[in-house]
């Protein structure tokens, strides 16, 4: 080979050794410096069947909501939290005994959504056609005896009921606070007639803080309600008289959306937090 071959010869071997160290330092760069696409992370999949709360229907219109008479406070301020929740949405409450909304219902009153103090009664809608799937339960009360501050009377327990001159309130028989009583009182062998019988339970406590009875048969979440109008008085009995709370979205309901999100804002956290507040038990 001539001299001028040999400097050709050399120069290709230069050129060959540094295209290969280019490509080992490019190699480095994608170990040591930024990583190449194929190497980033991947975003996590979107569970099947969400939807962006970006994306989701708004709410609108009005949500009626029959619900038992102890329900009253709580559910008023779900509510009010309801329509913070959700602007176009307005929260409107029927509250009564849960016997004669159950009645309502199934004899085709507007409603979206049912709440009772019994689990008989939301029996007599679902048995009827009116509810929209399973009810759930989302809480459950105990009776206590609600009497004048300072207990004028002394009622200690649930015999001093019977006692001679002694005026009680209690709900009827058929509402959910009337069933519970009667449990109680057969529990506890102790028999009289009382002076009045309420047809829900806010009736029967205000029989008490008007000065008409001395003493009434209610739930422990209407003593707490009712503040310093009242003191509760605790008996045994009530252990085995305990009503667990369903609630339902309605078959007809007129505004089906606002209904299934109502339940669920009920038996999520906020709902929870104000049950626990006014004394319910969890169910």
């Amino acid at each position: 080979m001539g001299a001028i071959g040999t400097v050709r010869a050399r120069r290709a071997i230069a050129a060959t050794l540094l295209a290969g160290a280019m490509v080992t330092l490019a190699a480095c760069g994608d170990d040591d410096g930024k990583k190449s696409d194929k190497d980033a992370p991947k975003a996590a999949p979107q569970a099947p069947g969400s939807t962006p709360a970006a994306d989701a229907k708004p709410l609108k219109g009005t949500v009626t909501v029959f619900a038992a008479a102890s329900l009253t406070e709580t559910f008023t301020a779900l509510g009010k939290q309801f329509e913070t929740a959700h602007p176009g949405v307005t929260v409107k409450f029927n509250y009564g005994g849960s016997s004669a909304l159950a009645a309502s219902i199934n004899q085709g009153a507007p409603a979206d959504v049912f709440a009772s103090a019994d689990e008989k009664n939301m029996k007599l809608v679902t048995d009827g056609k009116s509810a929209d799937g399973t009810p759930t339960a989302f809480a459950k009360n105990t009776l206590q005896i609600a009497v004048a501050p300072g207990n004028p009377k002394n009622v200690k327990s649930l015999a001093d009921l019977k006692r001679d001159g002694l005026k009680v309130a209690q709900c009827a028989p058929q509402v959910p606070c009337g069933a519970a009583a009667k449990t109680a009182l057969d529990a506890g062998g102790v028999k009289f007639t009382p002076s009045t019988l309420e047809q829900d339970v806010k009736a029967a406590l205000t029989k008490l803080t008007l000065g008409e009875v001395d003493a009434a048969l209610v739930y422990r979440t209407d003593v707490k309600a009712a503040g310093a109008k009242v003191v509760g008085v605790d008996f045994p009995e009530s252990a085995q008289a305990v009503n667990t709370y369903p609630i339902v979205p309605l078959a007809k309901a007129p505004n089906a959306d606002a209904a299934k999100a109502f339940v669920a804002f009920v038996l999520a956290e906020p709902g929870r937090t104000a049950l626990t507040a006014a004394g319910f038990q969890a169910p």
